[in-house]
């Protein structure tokens, strides 16, 4: 009687396993049919239903590139990585999508700090921490063989090897904290309008002298502050990649 009773509580658990994948299948197949707006309401519900994950984010970005809407094909890919850092096709397609539509490169403010942000965040923060353990363990043991081993070439490779491998642990640390902060951080956005001009006040309308800025769609910018307006809305103070402040609208934006 148990084993029927555990049997019967396994079927039943499965069923919504079982419903979603019925779903993915059955947007795949549109998907694959070009029947893409009836994929994107697949996609979507799936969501909407059982929850999100880094693989339907990046469908749901593919699924908006066919329909030629480009803004939200990058605003999904960017909510794949967020999940994901290690995500590659959602990183390649990103990349796509952000070169046709001509958008300067947002990681940073320098070549070099933009490929240490691609290189670090192709691996999630979890094995970046894995491996900052792992070099500090073997730290631990270069100190152990510098101080308590008589042979003169162990004592040097103890102590050269334990300097190299404490930097590495330590980069590790810098890396895993990174990719954390990167993708739980709830304050990226995406600019979603065709252009939107920022203003160096949270008011509208504003004068031409108040005006600081224009950004193009697709582009990635910072939530740094806000303020509630009762009559238009909610104003946010945002900061591009090369550091540049000013205030938009909230309703310009979507959250990745």
């Amino acid at each position: 009687m148990k084993q029927v009773i555990t049997w019967i509580l396994l079927a039943v658990l499965a069923l919504p396993m079982l419903a979603a994948n019925a779903n993915i299948d059955r947007a795949s197949q549109a998907y694959k049919q070009e029947l893409y707006n009836e994929a994107l309401q697949l996609y979507l519900q799936e969501a909407s239903k059982t929850g999100v994950s880094s693989a339907l984010y990046c469908n749901i970005g593919d699924t908006y590139y066919r329909l030629k809407d480009n803004v939200h094909a990058v605003l999904y890919y960017e909510r794949a990585l967020q999940l994901d850092p290690s995500n590659s096709d959602a990183r390649f397609n990103l990349d796509f999508v952000r070169g046709k539509m001509q958008l300067p490169d947002d990681a940073g403010d320098s070549w070099f700090s933009n490929w240490v942000d691609q290189t670090v965040s192709r691996l999630p923060s979890n094995t970046w921490a894995v491996m900052a353990i792992i070099t500090f363990l073997l730290f631990l043991a270069g100190v152990a063989a510098y101080l308590f081993v008589d042979n003169v070439l162990v004592r040097k490779v103890g102590f050269f090897g334990g300097a190299i491998v404490l930097v590495v642990s330590i980069l590790a640390n810098l890396a895993a904290f990174h990719v954390y902060h990167k993708g739980t951080s709830s304050s990226a956005a995406i600019i979603m309008p065709q252009r939107v001009t920022l203003g160096t006040a949270p008011r509208a309308p504003r004068g031409s002298q108040e005006e600081a800025f224009e950004l193009m769609q697709g582009t990635r910018v910072e939530i740094v502050d806000s303020v509630a307006d009762k009559s238009t809305g909610k104003w946010l103070r945002v900061s591009t990649a090369g550091g540049h402040t000013a205030w938009l609208n909230a309703k310009d934006i979507e959250i990745i």
